[in-house]
């Protein structure tokens, strides 16, 4: 009986030191993984830091390299040689759009005046400049050529007067010719306005050439239009570009705006398919406007289809407050076009 007794408690001894035994052997298990779990997260940040130490250096490196590069002769060549190109394109453009603005002025003085030449000589002064690449004293000058032109404008646009016998009035003649002042909130204008009745008058559109024409197109006096039409009063058509103006080197005399011919010829369709210059056409005894040539299809059944800009007036109201375009920003006389309207009988 004594036996069976501590035979049960050996048992339970044993079975104890074994539970203690493996609880230990678990215990230990969890702190070994533990720690290799540290040690991997300690390596991986080392890593981390690592890799970040290594792109710190390389974008330092980069930086330097670039500072080092922007600091070469041949990149500071390149630099210079940029700027000096774009010194040429603007001191070239000014030199253009001043020498063309001379050109204008030009053919509002009958004869050629002390003011004239010393316009002249500046752009003269100017060419040479810009020849010796003293691009700031071209730019200064061009300055001075354009502030002289524009005195010179002033000067003729304050001269004008108009004559004491020219009767003032704001109403369109009822028909035929009539010049008349016509006062506005802008100042008092001379005008001279033909009227004409469509019920025995058409109106017609006649060009020098047959069809497009992108360069070196035809040109003819006002007068030649007017007589082979049979007209007794013609108007100048769109702009165009002068042969004599630099900037139309490449496409002198041609226009491109839509217009449809006397012989029912379309021309620059291409160009204006989507074009929002406004055009009349004229039919018959009448005559419609559409504010955007792409409203106009190619109907040949009409008189005449032209298209020129700006749109001043809409459904009586005033639709036109002036633009940077220079050719619109003063009254004058217009140029002389490749194609002209007409109004024959």
């Amino acid at each position: 009986m004594n036996l069976k007794k501590n035979h049960i408690h050996l048992s339970k001894s044993i079975r104890r030191t074994i539970f203690f035994s493996l609880s230990l052997t678990a215990f230990v298990l969890v702190i070994v993984f533990s720690y290799l779990q540290s040690t991997s997260s300690h390596k991986q940040v080392v890593t981390l830091q690592a890799k970040e130490k290594n792109l710190n250096q390389q974008l330092l490196k980069t930086i330097s390299d670039y500072e080092s590069l922007k600091n070469q002769d041949q990149y500071k060549r390149n630099q210079k040689l940029q700027q000096e190109i774009n010194d040429i394109v603007k001191t070239y453009k000014d030199a253009v759009g001043q020498y063309e603005s001379l050109l204008k002025l030009q053919d509002q003085i009958p004869q050629p005046d002390k003011t004239i030449n010393q316009l002249e000589n500046l752009f003269a002064t100017a060419l040479s400049q810009l020849s010796a690449r003293d691009y700031t004293s071209a730019s200064a000058t061009l300055v001075s050529l354009k502030d002289g032109i524009s005195k010179k404008q002033a000067e003729i646009a304050a001269s004008f007067t108009i004559p004491a016998n020219v009767p003032v009035n704001n109403t369109a003649p009822g028909s035929g010719y009539s010049r008349q002042s016509v006062q506005s909130d802008v100042g008092t204008f001379l005008i001279d306005i033909i009227a004409a009745d469509f019920n025995s008058a058409r109106v017609v559109v006649d060009t020098a050439s047959g069809g497009d024409c992108s360069n070196n197109c035809p040109v003819l006096p006002l007068a030649t239009y007017a007589g082979r039409s049979g007209a007794f009063a013609a108007v100048n058509g769109p702009y165009f570009c002068p042969a004599a103006y630099p900037s139309c080197a490449g496409k002198t005399n041609s226009f491109d705006t839509l217009l449809m011919n006397k012989n029912k010829v379309y021309f620059n369709t291409a160009n204006n398919v989507y074009s929002t210059v406004p055009a009349v056409i004229f039919s018959g005894s009448s005559a419609r406007y559409v504010g955007q040539s792409l409203e106009w299809g190619r109907d040949t059944g009409v008189d005449a289809v032209i298209a020129n800009q700006p749109l001043l007036v809409s459904g009586g109201n005033v639709v036109f407050g002036g633009d940077e375009e220079a050719k619109r920003s003063g009254a004058g006389t217009r140029l002389l076009s490749v194609q002209q309207v007409v109004l024959s009988i």
